[in-house]
């Protein structure tokens, strides 16, 4: 088992519960992750960007010396257009944003959490709505997400299982006894590995982008690179805003493209959105793994610590100290010395045997919150998507 809290040799009273050790680990390995993340973006992006700022300073500057204009002036007429693009407005495109197919598809980006940022509101009327209106949609989505997860998660289960009892069924003897038949019939308890589970879903997920991958390649005209791109940040909810579909005024099917762009994009989200906490479930067996080694490590440092501690109350060595004077602080005067050479016990050695004792089932009591029973999947707290995963699969135990 993996140690129940982290020890200090400085300070033995402070403890960190098993969760919390976990919840800190994992901040720290995340933090590490981000840093290992940006140190990689910066290298791959900054020199594209500072190549392209150059670029268009000089056209820029060219612009405004070609047609004699003030390079302020130009400056500002292009941030108002930058504005207004964000808001929306194109030039020679005259499909309303707000019509009701269009706020259909803004409502659908509120409540998938994609939020592309290129539809927003901007009445307060509208933002004011938004706050009450997207509480319970998003509210909503994330049940819907959660059943779809439970749903999909006991049909790879059904599968896996039926697919194991003929894989048992097939290596037994033909001669062999009707209990061992009903012993292989008899798999209630039995549950898919979460390895197994993780690559399926893989499989099924890489399967629908690669499909919307091609049919956004075919409508929008982008690459099949640019269209995975678009599909991996659609069906994450990140959501950049910096390509979307469903825009371009001069679909043949305009309404029904952009219908099923909606489906596509809920389907998506859909997989991947089972994937991540499958995933999560890998990651937490990785923590377990290393809180493990960590334990180990814990409880070598504990018992030096234990070792070199002097008048420490421990429950079983009450009785053998139940005549020491807690006032005293173990140090005996020479009548209760006599009393205890002759076998006999005064008032205050009684008292302080008392105080001893409630001293300890003290500190049993406080001890009781950090040592819990073990859960069945080594993780205390599994509620919601994390909750529903870890009842459907099997984790490969940490401590075994």
């Amino acid at each position: 088992m993996a140690c129940r809290g982290l020890c200090s040799c400085s300070s033995p009273s402070f403890r960190l519960t098993e969760d919390t050790t976990r919840l800190l680990l994992l901040a720290v390995l995340t933090v590490l992750y981000m840093i290992c993340g940006a140190a990689i973006f910066t290298v791959i992006e900054h020199p594209s960007e500072v190549e392209a700022f150059q670029k268009w300073q000089i056209k820029i500057e060219n612009f405004s010396q070609k047609y004699n204009l003030p390079l302020a002036e130009l400056r500002g007429f292009l941030f108002e257009y930058e504005a207004a693009y964000r808001l929306g407005i194109r030039i020679n495109v005259t499909r309303p944003h707000w019509d009701l197919v269009g706020s259909f598809y803004f409502v659908g980006t509120v409540f998938s959490t994609v939020g592309f940022g290129r539809t927003t509101p901007t009445t307060r009327t509208g933002k004011l709505f938004l706050i009450f209106y997207g509480l319970i949609g998003c509210a909503a989505t994330i049940l819907f997400f959660n059943l779809f997860l439970e749903r999909l998660i006991t049909v790879i289960g059904s599968v896996m299982k039926t697919y194991h009892k003929r894989k048992l069924k097939r290596k037994l003897p033909k001669d062999v006894q009707q209990a061992g038949i009903d012993e292989v019939d008899n798999l209630a308890g039995w549950k898919p590995s979460v390895y197994h589970v993780m690559l399926i879903l893989c499989l099924v997920s890489v399967i629908v982008s690669c499909s919307a991958s091609a049919m956004f390649s075919a409508t929008e005209g982008w690459s099949y690179s640019d269209s995975l791109y678009y599909c991996f940040v659609a069906f994450s909810t990140i959501g950049f805003g910096d390509m979307l579909s469903g825009w371009n005024p001069y679909y043949r099917y305009q309404h029904l493209y952009r219908f099923g762009n909606s489906v596509v994009i809920l389907i998506g989200i859909c997989f991947i959105y089972s994937l991540f906490n499958v995933i999560a479930i890998v990651i937490k067996q990785f923590l377990n793994w290393i809180l493990k080694k960590m334990g180990s490590t814990c409880r070598k440092c504990r018992r030096k610590l234990l070792r070199s501690q002097k008048n420490v109350v421990m429950p079983g060595t009450v009785w053998r100290q139940r005549n020491v004077s807690i006032e005293s602080d173990g140090v005996l005067d020479s009548e209760s010395e006599g009393r205890r050479v002759s076998g006999e016990m005064s008032m205050k050695d009684l008292l302080a045997a008392n105080k001893v004792s409630l001293a300890a089932i003290q500190k049993q009591l406080a001890e009781i919150p950090h040592h819990r029973p073990p859960v069945p999947n080594g993780f205390a707290g599994g509620v919601g998507a994390l909750g529903i995963v870890s009842n459907r699969v099997a984790e490969t135990r940490t401590d075994r």
